[in-house]
């Protein structure tokens, strides 16, 4: 049991019997001994952490005296206004002080049950709550079985339970990202996104993801190279990519280039001819691959992009940023420098940050579904890649835009929402799975067109999204829904802005996401390892009568 937790029992234990005595003035003696031991404990561990810092630093200096003067509210506001950094490091050795006075104790304690009765046999089950979850399997032991009840046979086997769509179904559990649909909130590990946008750029905020941390310097250069070591494609994946007509469907040329990836790879073949997981527990090859597979479809999507405009395939740059030759690679280079325009990978740096990860995405699943079995992460990633194409998902983008171009002005947005309305058409771009708000990723790409306007303003179609988004935002049809826009809105105005096709978008956007995804697979593969996933159904048909006679 935490210290916090045994405050609280202390508490209600101790307060339930002070109402004996007049004045509570031992409730008070008891509040101010419980108070000072908490202020001296926290002020030696801040003490120990500033020991250990080799220069003087003002945001410690201020916790100590505001601990001191008892006053954590106000130190602990001006450590975080004055060195972020050094604030983690403050909160995460005075975690017990943070959560006391803030009362963040936790939800769950030792005695957080679920307490179900089943009327069918009057039985009474205590189920455990923890982060605010249970476990599906718990209602397994929710059964008819010896109780003489007629039973549709399944029942027997235990209670099941029917989440279609998975609409309140968590299928693990992570540290990775944090997302709260009805505050609008996105947090990658330890850190809120509108901080990393700020602060830092889009390659360390994927090693935070994948290895729960920011690089320094050194780190984050090593990761580049081995980035770009990966992106020289063999001549059989540009054989395969080459060979599809330049007007096909980029998901297809994409999953066709990263199967041609996945049936060299030396941890795919190992995986399916042994039968041996080549990954699991193996922290060294699990970053190998995760690496070689951000590589792999960087490169892939680059040579679509490539094929689809004739334009030469350009050759990496191993001192560049990720996202620089990523741009280089597809013909993105400014006159003699051979650099892609700074601006745009500015914009990108950002953008990206804001699709890196999404939590539990239908694609993600799909990755994660696919790694389930023990398949390499080449070959997972097609399962992403399909499920990321789909208008419900990713593609939505593209739909998106489609229904701008459609439109053509902002005149006929009108009938559109009618339409939409009375269910003749579906708004791609508008409402959210979890986002009950407006997307938080929303807010900030709004800004980035503001900040690249006249870029965007060359587009036409800019002036359609915003007056669908300013008669849906005040239709009551929309508000009592929580329907609000998504990125999907104006995510794809920052692309063309800077020369890409629409056909590419989606493509991008799944480059831009599959960090997070890895960051997941990587969990799966050292933290717990896998289960396979096996979803159950519901029967709706009739059972035949043999089946009551063998169950008997």
């Amino acid at each position: 049991m935490d210290n916090h937790t045994t405050h609280r029992n202390s508490d209600r234990s101790f307060l339930g019997k002070s109402t004996k005595f007049k004045h509570g003035r031992l409730a008070n003696s008891f509040w101010k001994t419980l108070f000072c031991q908490s202020i001296q404990a926290e002020i030696q561990n801040v003490q120990a952490v500033y020991s250990q810092l080799s220069t003087p630093n003002i945001g410690i200096e201020v916790i100590l005296g505001g601990l001191n003067l008892l006053g954590p509210f106000v130190s602990l506001f001006n450590l975080v206004k004055h060195n972020i950094a050094v604030a983690n490091k403050v909160i995460q050795k005075s975690s017990q002080l943070v959560h006391w006075v803030l009362g963040r104790h936790d939800v769950d304690t030792p005695c957080s049950t679920l307490t179900v009765l089943d009327n069918r046999t009057k039985r009474r089950y205590e189920i455990p709550i923890s982060r605010n979850a249970v476990s599906a399997v718990e209602f397994q032991k929710i059964t008819t079985a010896r109780c003489d009840i007629e039973s549709a046979g399944q029942v027997d086997s235990g209670l099941r339970v029917l989440d279609p769509g998975f609409r309140n179904t968590a299928c693990m559990e992570s540290n990775i990202t944090f997302v709260d649909g009805k505050r609008g909130y996105i947090q990658f590990r330890d850190y809120p996104i509108e901080y990393l946008i700020e602060k830092h750029d889009y390659e360390e905020v994927i090693h935070l993801l994948i290895w729960g941390r920011l690089p320094d310097a050194v780190e984050k250069r090593e990761f580049q190279r081995k980035i770009a070591a990966g992106c020289v494609p063999p001549e059989s994946v540009v054989r395969v990519i080459t060979s599809f007509p330049r007007d096909s469907l980029t998901s297809t040329m994409v999953m066709a280039g990263m199967a041609a990836y996945a049936s060299q790879d030396e941890g795919a073949v190992r995986t399916l001819q042994s039968g041996c997981p080549a990954y699991l527990g193996q922290p060294d090859k699990v970053d190998a691959a995760l690496t070689s597979t951000l590589s792999a479809l960087a490169t892939v999507v680059a040579l679509t992009y490539c094929h689809k405009r004739g334009k030469a395939f350009v050759p990496v740059n191993p001192e560049a940023s990720f996202i620089s030759n990523v741009l280089r690679m597809m013909g993105f280079q400014e006159g003699m420098s051979g650099k892609p325009n700074a601006e745009m990978i500015q914009c990108f740096e950002k953008l990206w940050i804001l699709y890196a990860d999404q939590e539990m995405t239908n694609s993600t699943s799909a990755f994660l579904h696919a790694a389930s079995t023990l398949a390499d992460p080449l070959s997972c990633c097609i399962s992403g890649i399909v499920s990321g194409y789909g208008p419900l998902h990713g593609g939505a983008i593209d739909l998106a835009y489609k229904a701008f171009e459609d439109l053509k002005t902002p005149e006929n947005v009108p009938a559109l929402i009618v339409d939409v309305k009375a269910k003749k058409q579906r708004l791609f771009g508008y409402g959210h799975r979890v986002y009950k708000v407006v997307d938080p990723r929303a807010k900030f790409i709004r800004a980035m067109i503001d900040q690249y306007r006249d870029k965007v303003e060359s587009n036409p179609l800019l002036s359609v999204a915003m007056e669908i988004d300013r008669v849906a935002s005040t239709d009551e049809y929309f508000t009592s829904r929580s329907l609000k826009a998504n990125a999907d809105l104006y995510g794809c105005f920052l692309y063309t802005a800077f020369g890409f096709e629409p056909d590419i978008i989606v493509a991008m956007a799944s480059l831009s996401r599959i960090p997070g995804v890895l960051a997941h697979w990587r969990e799966a593969m050292l933290e717990k390892g896998p289960l396979l996933w096996r979803p159950q159904q519901v029967f709706t048909g009739a059972l035949a009568d043999e089946y009551y006679h063998t169950s008997r």
